[in-house]
């Protein structure tokens, strides 16, 4: 039987029914498609040739389809990463810039190694739901530059691009909408002559296959010092953006997926990418939202295609490619942005029964990532601003109630809930130091100390009351605060 099940396990995880091919293959040009101008438009934030972004945008996909941890997800040149290596290539050269994504590949692969995908446990609901939100504004916001200052034609056809995706698959559901959307809107301004922006106004696309080479740099310290924290950066930038589409996908198809695998694949798809002369990149939402939630798309299949296809449309089919309408992938874009929008979480009726730091978070994290144009940066700051706030609730469960001994030789202080840095700092102002009996027990049987802030609260009570010449004894302890307690009472005097 366990053979069997290994062998299973070597299968793809695409079958050969015509349907899941038909929809992974649709589903992987119509990507592919969708990430000519993006790729274009990174490249230019990195200040580098157009064709460098389409080069890791195919590297990429290609390489993550087979090694990464989430299926069906894409991976490709970002903006994110364009931000953070943009000047490394403008004060020392595209040389530096190759060297430091294969470097991050590297930081990566460490990184995935080490469980920092275990990390995204810490990432609560309302930062999931924030950043979710904050990356639909971001795609539409993307959207805007290239609906302002342009013909009067474009408007039209960006409504009939829309209208064909929401009325086309009340038709049949057999071809993705948004390719019907991008071919029939390309015939239209093409047969009629209309004069729009066009694929092709973005740069020129590539004529060849990007071929392998090494980094033109010096093999120096000075280098890895020069590309160290460009590279550590954006292997942070790309591993977070990555765990959390995966996240989102996961959601999206109730499926599970390797987050360890996917933090040591992008690695690897990086370091790939770097080979090839790519700028590197990393899971690519809006494309991925393409393919997950409005084709349908679920296997490695269509992740790959979508990279064979880049390659393909730009050197074989590159001139009819340059006539695609921008106005067409643009409509796309701004479909897949209301897609991905939960509108559920800003419905008068949820926020109404939703917590007021719930809100509060999912807020933060929002306004952080439009303000900064950097998912990261917001889940970094939401996650943390939720900490603060179920620290601060946390902080009020702790309590101390005294009950004192019928002959009045003692008292006994009976302390409930957990004490940690922010319960534990209003605990020494709890007892009654000038006028207990000469007794003080401390009762901790329904509390759990978890950190040292509490040992050292505790050390201070002791303190007061041995000052005044009264004795302290502390019971209950449960193990792990016993331990704690233990290693670390008597120790954590200030001097």
């Amino acid at each position: 039987m366990s053979s069997v099940v290994r062998l299973r396990g070597l299968r793809p995880d695409w079958s050969a029914d015509p349907k899941v091919w038909r929809t992974e293959v649709l589903a992987g040009l119509v990507v592919a498609l969708a990430l000519i101008p993006e790729a274009i438009s990174f490249s230019i934030i990195a200040g580098v040739d157009p064709a460098i972004g389409l080069f890791a945008s195919f590297t990429m996909a290609v390489t993550i389809s087979v090694v990464g941890g989430r299926r069906a997800m894409i991976s490709a040149a970002t903006g994110a990463v364009a931000l953070v290596i943009g000047p490394l290539n403008r004060e020392h050269g595209f040389g530096y810039l190759v060297a430091a994504v294969i470097l991050a590949g590297v930081i990566q692969i460490v990184l995935g190694v080490l469980g920092v995908a275990k990390l995204m446990r810490f990432v609560p609901r309302s930062v999931m739901v924030g950043f979710v939100n904050a990356l639909a504004i971001l795609i539409f916001m993307a959207q805007v530059p290239e609906m302002h200052d342009v013909p009067w034609a474009v408007y039209p056809l960006i409504i009939g691009g829309l209208a064909l995706m929401v009325f086309f698959p009340r038709v049949t559901t057999v071809v993705p909408a948004p390719l019907v959307s991008i071919v029939i809107l390309t015939v239209i301004t093409v047969a009629a002559g209309i004069a729009v922006p066009t694929v092709g106004d973005k740069g020129a696309l590539p004529s060849s296959l990007p071929v392998p080479g090494l980094p033109d740099v010096p093999f120096t310290v000075g280098t890895l010092t020069t590309i160290a924290p460009y590279a550590l950066a954006m292997a942070l930038v790309g591993l977070m953006e990555s765990l959390m589409t995966a996240k989102l996908v996961d959601e999206i198809t109730d499926t599970h997926s390797s987050k360890t695998r996917e933090s040591v694949g992008q690695g690897i798809a990086n370091i790939v990418t770097g080979f090839f002369g790519g700028m590197g990149g990393c899971a690519m939402i809006g494309q991925t939202m393409i393919n997950v939630k409005v084709s349908g798309a679920r296997t490695r299949l269509s992740t790959f295609l979508a990279g064979a296809f880049l390659m393909v449309l730009c050197i074989v089919f590159g001139p009819v490619v340059s006539d695609i309408p921008m106005a067409a992938l643009v409509a796309v874009m701004v479909m897949v942005s209301f897609a991905t929008f939960d509108w559920h979480s800003v419905a008068p009726k949820t926020l109404r029964r939703m917590p007021a730091g719930e809100i509060t978070v999912m807020a933060v994290t929002v306004a952080v990532v439009v303000a900064t144009s950097n998912l990261a940066i917001g889940v970094v700051v939401g996650s943390i601003t939720a900490m603060v706030i179920f620290a601060k609730r946390v902080a009020h469960l702790a309590d101390v109630a005294a009950v004192a001994d019928p002959d009045g030789t003692r008292v006994v202080y009976s302390v409930t809930g957990e004490l940690f840095f922010a319960s534990s700092n209003d605990l020494v102002g709890r007892f009654n130091y000038a006028d207990d009996p000469d007794t003080v027990v401390i009762d901790l049987s329904a509390a759990h100390i978890w950190d040292a802030s509490s040992v050292a609260a505790l050390d201070a009570i002791e303190t007061k009351y041995a000052q005044r010449g009264k004795t302290v004894e502390i019971i209950g302890l449960n193990d792990s605060s016993a331990d704690l307690h233990g290693k670390l009472t008597g120790e954590l005097a200030s001097h």
